[in-house]
C-alpha cells in the first residue's frame, strides 16, 4: 500500500483533522476512505504500542511523567509511520467497506422525512413519510415556476374534489420533491409520479418504490430505506394526497386550513414529518409558490 498524505496533519480523531477529512469526503469520497483507514489503521497501531509498554516494567532512574509523555508522542509518530507504509489493516478495510457500499440500494433523496407514519397512524391507514431537508433556494425561479406552471392542473383538480386549496398541495409537492429535482424513482429508473412523500403502508396495493430516505430519530437524521408509493401520473398522486387528508383522522385539522401558516403548522402537528423545522420550511415553499403562481 503506498504512503498517503496526512491530511491536514492531523488524524480524524483530532477536529482539525476531521474537518479536513469531510471536506475531502465531499471532494473525493475513494480517497477520503483510503485516507480514514489508514488512520483506524495508525490509532490500532498506537494503542498496540501503547498495551506493549505497559506490559514492560517501567520502574528505574530514567522513568518519569515527563519521559513517559514523550514516550507517548514518539509511539504516536511511530504508529503514524507504520500505517504509511502499510501492515494490510487499512486494505482490508478499503476493500470491505467499498463491498458495502457498492451493495447499498441506490440513495434517491426525497424531501420530507416523517415519522414512519406507520407507527402513528393505525395499520389499516397508510401514512405520508417525507423528509424534509434544506430549503431549494439553490433553485432558479424559473425552474420553479416551471414546476408550478406543470403541476398546477393537477393541484386545481385535485382541489376542485377535496376543497383543500391548490397552492398549499403544491407547495407540499414543490418541498418534498425539491420542486421536481428529487423525484422519488423506481427501481429502474422510472418515475414514480411520488411527489408528497407518501409511503406504501398495509393499504396500498399498487406499485412500490424502495429507495433510502432520511427519518428524525429524536431530533437526529438516521438514513434508512423506505418503500413509497408509486403512480402512473402526477394527476393520481395529486388524487391520492388529497384522498389521504381527507380520509384519514390525522389529518383533520390539516383539511380545515387555508392558509401557509395554520396548514404547515397542522402538518408538524399531525405528525406527517419528523423534521423539527419541518412547519417553517413548509410556510416559505407555500408562500414562494403563491408568489409564483
Amino acid at each position: 500500500m503506498n504512503a498517503m498524505p496526512n491530511i491536514g496533519g492531523g488524524l480524524a480523531v483530532e477536529a482539525q483533522g476531521l474537518e479536513a477529512l469531510k471536506r475531502q469526503a465531499r471532494q473525493s469520497p475513494d480517497a477520503a476512505l483510503k485516507q480514514a483507514a489508514q488512520q483506524f489503521e495508525s490509532v490500532f497501531m498506537n494503542m498496540m504500542l501503547r498495551a506493549m509498554r505497559e506490559a514492560t516494567p517501567q520502574d528505574g532512574m530514567f522513568d518519569s511523567d515527563q519521559t513517559r509523555m514523550f514516550t507517548g508522542m514518539l509511539d504516536q509518530q511511530l504508529a503514524q509511520t507504520m500505517s504509511a507504509r502499510g501492515v494490510g489493516l487499512a486494505d482490508v478495510m478499503v476493500k470491505q467497506l467499498s463491498r458495502g457500499m457498492a451493495a447499498m440500494p441506490k440513495a434517491v433523496e426525497t424531501s420530507g422525512a416523517s415519522v414512519g407514519a406507520q407507527q402513528i397512524a393505525p395499520p389499516s391507514i397508510p401514512a405520508a413519510a417525507p423528509k424534509a431537508t434544506a430549503m431549494p433556494s439553490a433553485y432558479s425561479e424559473s425552474a420553479q415556476q416551471a414546476f408550478v406552471q406543470k403541476l398546477m392542473p393537477h393541484a386545481l383538480q385535485a382541489s376542485q374534489t377535496s376543497g383543500i386549496p391548490a397552492h398549499l398541495m403544491l407547495g407540499q409537492a414543490a418541498l418534498e420533491s425539491g420542486w421536481g429535482r428529487r423525484e422519488i424513482k423506481m427501481a429502474d429508473g422510472s418515475n414514480s409520479h411520488n411527489l408528497f412523500g407518501i409511503k406504501a403502508g398495509a393499504g396500498w396495493n399498487g406499485k412500490v418504490a424502495e429507495v433510502m430516505t432520511t427519518e428524525y430519530v429524536n431530533g437526529a437524521p438516521v438514513k434508512q430505506v423506505e418503500k413509497f408509493r408509486a403512480y402512473g401520473s402526477y394527476a393520481e398522486a395529486f388524487q391520492d394526497y388529497a384522498r389521504m387528508l381527507g380520509s384519514n383522522p390525522r389529518y383533520a385539522g390539516v383539511v380545515q386550513q387555508t392558509e401557509a401558516a395554520g396548514f404547515s403548522m397542522a402538518m408538524q402537528r399531525a405528525g406527517y414529518a419528523t423534521d423539527p423545522q419541518y412547519a417553517d420550511k413548509l410556510a416559505r415553499v407555500i408562500g414562494k409558490v403563491s408568489a409564483l403562481g
